[in-house]
C-alpha cells in the first residue's frame, strides 16, 4: 500500500473537500484540491496525482466531459464522486473510463478500502503470472486455475471472464465491457450470458456461491472482483 500517495480532489462543496481533507490526511494520504473543472484539469496536469477523485456535478463543466478529457492523457486510476447514482450515469461514467464510483453521502471505510485496491494495482509495473487468492491461484502463462491446489476445470469461455475479472481486481467492470471483452461487440446487450456464466464461475471458485465473496455485483451495472 503507497500511504505517500497524492488524491487530487476536483469538488465545489466544500464540506466534501473538509471530509476528504481529514480522512485521508489521517491515513497518509497527500491531498491537493480543485472547486471547479478548470482548475482540476490544470492542477492534474501539474501535480500529476496517483489518483482523482472527480465530482460530475461542477460548476463549469459536466463532469462526465472532464472525465473524458483526463482519460485522454491521465493513465491512473479516477474515482467518481457523485450525487447522480443513477445507473445511467454511472456505467456511464465506467464506460468513459472511470476507475470506481461512490454515491454521495459516503462511508470513509469503504472509500479508504477501494483507494487502497486501486494503488496497489497501480503500484504493480506488470501483472504477476501467477495470482493467488484465498484457496484459489490462477497461472496467467498456462491458463491454469488451482483450487486448494487441485487443478479446477473450467471451459474456454469461463477462463476468459475470470482472468479479465482477476486482472482488474477492484474495479467495477460493466455488463457491456465484459460482454464485449468476452464474447465480442455483436454480444454487448447480451446479459443473460453474462449471469450464466458469473453463476457457473461462483459454483466453482466460490465457497457459497449465494454470498459470493470475490465475484461481487454491482447491481444493475456489472461486476467487481474482490480479494481483500
Amino acid at each position: 500500500m503507497n500511504n505517500s500517495a497524492k488524491i487530487l480532489i476536483i469538488d465545489d462543496e466544500i464540506q466534501i473537500r473538509k471530509l476528504l481533507e481529514i480522512t485521508l490526511n489521517s491515513n497518509g494520504y497527500k491531498t491537493i484540491f480543485a472547486i471547479d473543472a478548470k482548475e482540476g484539469i490544470i492542477m492534474a496536469a501539474n501535480s500529476l496525482p496517483d489518483l482523482i477523485i472527480l465530482d460530475l456535478g461542477l460548476p463549469d463543466e459536466d463532469g462526465q466531459l472532464v472525465l473524458k478529457r483526463l482519460r485522454e492523457w491521465y493513465q491512473k486510476p479516477i474515482f467518481i464522486l457523485t450525487v447522480k447514482n443513477t445507473e445511467e450515469e454511472i456505467v456511464k461514467a465506467l464506460d468513459n473510463g472511470a476507475n470506481d464510483y461512490l454515491a454521495k453521502p459516503f462511508r470513509t471505510k469503504e472509500l479508504l478500502a477501494r483507494i487502497r485496491s486501486a494503488l496497489r494495482n497501480l503500484n504493480q509495473n506488470e501483472i504477476e503470472p501467477i495470482i493467488k487468492f484465498g484457496p484459489i491461484s490462477i497461472d496467467l502463462t498456462s491458463r491454469i486455475v488451482k483450487l486448494k491446489n487441485e487443478i479446477l476445470k473450467l471451459t474456454t469461455t469461463e477462463y476468459n471472464l475470470l482472468s479479465i475479472l482477476v486482472k482488474n481486481e477492484g474495479r467495477v467492470l460493466t455488463h457491456q465491457y465484459l460482454l464485449k471483452e468476452v464474447w465480442g461487440n455483436s454480444y454487448s446487450d447480451q446479459t443473460q450470458y453474462l449471469r450464466v456464466f458469473v453463476a457457473q464461475l461462483r459454483k466453482k471458485i466460490e465457497e457459497d456461491p449465494n454470498h459470493p465473496i470475490f465475484i461481487i455485483t454491482e447491481s444493475g451495472i456489472g461486476y467487481r472482483f474482490n480479494t481483500s
